[in-house]
């Protein structure tokens, strides 16, 4: 029996489709002064350049190797919405994953686009805590009993596992997705979600049942409840994460966060790589007999283009030493890897894939005269939250106050905006493809004040996990036509002190017992994500021909020259920390 057991891993999650490198703006400080340098970073090329390096290195140094996803490959660019998840498939297979999990996004239009997509890989997709056993076994797009599935063993009360031989024992791999799926994504009604703790638990202790104590857990649960996971379950020898879109490393020296690569919680180790593709995680471990990590060394890293454009808020000419200073400063930095490419890789892209999307980005909107940054929270550097969000409330409304005049305000939540918009030229293919990614329907419904109210404060409290088990910082909520005041240190049901709605020109105190019409996407208005209050509207009425890239695609046409001036939701929001 060794006395060190080793593995290398390499992870990533949150990719949505971000199959081309994506667009990353770093913020460096040089003799006083803030710099801006914009780079495309990661993409699968490069992803499968620097996977291929790691595997070669862990054989060379002839310890295992595993390369995980996190959950979520679907949506987010127009490449899932001309080929919905085909291409997905495909070039995941290229990459060679030894495993995914699913994550909500897999399953945001019902079961059928997962059993096309598990038709496809040749690696299997975990979900031990999904439960197919009331399943329709005659209906089309069945996942119960797929090969390339890995589910909830109903009999066993655990989770289908993923073994591999490792030194004189096995490693396990134990794939967990949100159990609160039905209120994030649309899976099929005869389709369950068993408590993710409890799953994990049970399983561990099956599989130490079996003498194997080498576990890795492939979550899909958020960073949050990870660390529940972590805190709550004993036995996981490391966590590999997604869905929260949580980029660990010290990034703070380019103006990015800056939190630990691996944090610990009850001895277990947790790894996220951020989101889109833009990072890869590798990671190094050492393992004791018992499956305890007794050491990790790694990190997250971007994978650089060679172009680099720098600017600065001021007008002032950028030197070029002061450039060749900036980009070196960036390059050298310890996680910052160079942009080399699997050109196989990149041939099936260019070749099969990228032409369908080069007409969409010839038809041009509006130019955009500054950055709107999305940020799904307020924060200290942004206390109103997302930049963009509010607009696209604002274009909701606009569209659908041509065919419902009476219109009180529209509601959107924050996940529903996927990327900040950047200055310069905006395409069709930007919005439908990087920014509002669901071609969701809008839907108008008449409902009380007082389930308004009920509505901001659930999902906030859903959003920032204060006092309840939240669905993400997605569903926190950006109105337009109505403003609020929530301060989360006070008690549930109290949280939202002030609401006012527009009317006549003037804003007005919501009063609890008055009608009011609002707007929402079709995904919103469904009450997933703490908007459940919206379900008790007295209608809900679809609006025809109208989904929400369209409408703000149309705002755009009409009104762009709006987006460059000042406008912000208007949230007063104290934290709950």
């Amino acid at each position: 029996m060794p006395n060190i057991y080793r593995l290398s891993i390499a992870h990533i999650n949150d990719t949505h489709s971000n199959f081309e490198p994506s667009l990353v703006k770093f913020t460096l400080q040089h003799q006083q002064q803030s710099y801006n340098l914009a780079v495309n970073t990661g993409g699968y090329a490069r992803l499968g350049y620097h996977i291929q390096q790691a595997r070669q290195q862990a054989e060379a140094k002839q310890q295992p190797f595993l390369f995980l996803h996190g959950g979520d490959s679907f949506q987010g660019t127009l490449y899932f919405r001309e080929f919905q998840g085909a291409a997905n498939a495909h070039l995941l297979n290229l990459l060679k994953p030894d495993a995914m999990v699913l994550g909500n996004h897999e399953i945001d239009a019902g079961n059928s686009p997962v059993q096309a997509f598990l038709n496809r890989i040749e690696f299997p997709l975990m979900a031990g805590n999904m439960d197919l056993s009331q399943e329709d076994i005659h209906k089309a797009g069945k996942l119960r009993d797929h090969p390339q599935l890995l589910d909830y063993d109903v009999s066993q009360g655990i989770a289908k596992v993923l073994l591999k031989p490792f030194y004189d024992t096995q490693i396990a791999i134990v794939g967990i997705t949100l159990d609160q799926m039905p209120l994030i994504a649309r899976p099929d009604p005869d389709t369950l979600f068993v408590n993710a703790i409890d799953t994990t638990r049970r399983t561990i202790q099956a599989l130490h049942q079996q003498n194997i104590q080498h576990i890795v857990i492939l979550s899909h649960l958020g960073i949050d409840q990870d660390r529940e996971l972590a805190k709550q379950v004993n036995g996981i020898s490391l966590i590999i994460g997604g869905h929260s879109h949580t980029l660990q490393g010290d990034f703070g020296c380019v103006g990015m966060s800056n939190m630990p690569y691996g944090e610990t919680v009850n001895q277990t180790p947790i790894f996220h790589a951020g989101k889109y593709a833009e990072t890869l995680g590798l990671v190094d471990l050492c393992f004791d007999a018992n499956g305890n990590v007794c050491q990790f060394e790694g990190d997250n890293f971007f994978m650089l283009g060679d172009d680099i454009n720098i600017s600065q808020s001021s007008d002032n000419p950028i030197s070029e030493d002061i450039q060749h200073v900036l980009i070196e400063q960036l390059r050298q930095h310890p996680n910052m890897l160079n942009g080399a490419q699997d050109d196989q890789i990149d041939n099936v892209i260019q070749s099969q894939y990228r032409p369908a999307l080069a007409a969409l980005e010839q038809q041009i909107l509006a130019h955009i005269p500054k950055d709107f940054v999305h940020t799904r929270l307020p924060s200290k550097h942004f206390p109103h939250g997302s930049e963009i969000a509010p607009w696209v409330s604002r274009s909701m409304f606009k569209a659908t106050q041509l065919v419902e005049p009476k219109l009180d305000f529209a509601l959107h939540n924050a996940g529903g905006v996927r990327q900040s918009l950047n200055k310069g030229q905006l395409s069709v293919a930007d919005v439908f493809g990087r920014i509002l990614p669901f071609e969701l329907p809008l839907v108008t419904y008449q409902i009380k004040g007082q389930y308004i109210i009920e509505v901001l404060e659930s999902t906030i409290n859903a959003a920032t996990n204060n006092g309840i088990i939240g669905t993400g910082a997605g569903s926190f909520p950006y109105p337009y036509g109505i403003r609020y005041s929530y301060d989360g240190k006070k008690t549930l049901g109290e949280r939202i002190t002030s609401v006012e709605v527009y009317r006549d020109e003037l804003w007005q105190p919501l009063l609890n017992d008055a009608l009011y019409i609002g707007v929402s996407s079709s995904y919103t208005a469904s009450g997933r994500e703490g908007y459940g209050a919206l379900l008790k509207a007295l209608w809900q009425q679809p609006v025809d021909n109208k989904t929400l890239p369209e409408a703000f695609i149309d705002f755009v046409c009409q009104y762009g020259y709006k987006i460059g001036q000042q406008h912000i939701v208007n949230i007063n929001y104290i934290s709950h920390r």
